[in-house]
């Protein structure tokens, strides 16, 4: 796919790959566990605890289900972009500001609703730990928008 051609699909794809694969690893160091396992807690989300107990199917659907998940993420912040040119203007401040939103909307609305398991307490550290790592996703997302369409003159 030529890039220049199709900037928006470019931004979308190459930063919702980046983005949810690096949080795979993040959410495996903040957690001090296997990205298998991490794989594993994201297919709970639909599965519940079986998930653990399906090996390398439920990893790969939890593969999956990020990927679909940072992919929309970052399609919602392009388009938006798109109609709002102070994003890709400011594309630093608004990655940040996106990765706060994303944080909250994963925390507090997706995964509440979803079957994941387990259910984690509050901790200051592990609110911050992760609230820096979707700061990092914001700012991938909002780095590859500026890159692909910028250049493009597509704003």
């Amino acid at each position: 796919m030529n890039p220049g051609r199709h900037p928006k699909l470019t931004a979308i794809l190459c930063g919702g790959f980046i983005a949810g694969t690096i949080d795979i690893g993040a959410a495996a160091l903040i957690n001090r566990i296997s990205p298998f396992i991490v794989l594993q807690a994201i297919a709970s989300g639909l599965l519940g605890k079986p998930s653990f107990y399906d090996g390398a199917y439920s990893a790969l659907l939890g593969l999956v289900l990020q990927w679909a998940m940072s992919l929309l993420i970052a399609a919602i912040y392009v388009l938006a972009a798109a109609r709002v040119p102070l994003l890709s203007g400011n594309w630093r401040v608004a990655g940040v500001a996106y990765g706060v939103v994303v944080f909250f909307v994963m925390n507090y609305v997706v995964v509440p609703l979803s079957a994941a398991w387990p259910r984690h307490a509050f901790t200051v550290e592990k609110f911050l730990e992760n609230l820096l790592a979707m700061l990092v996703f914001g700012l991938i997302v909002a780095f590859f928008e500026r890159r692909f369409t910028f250049r493009a003159g597509v704003l």
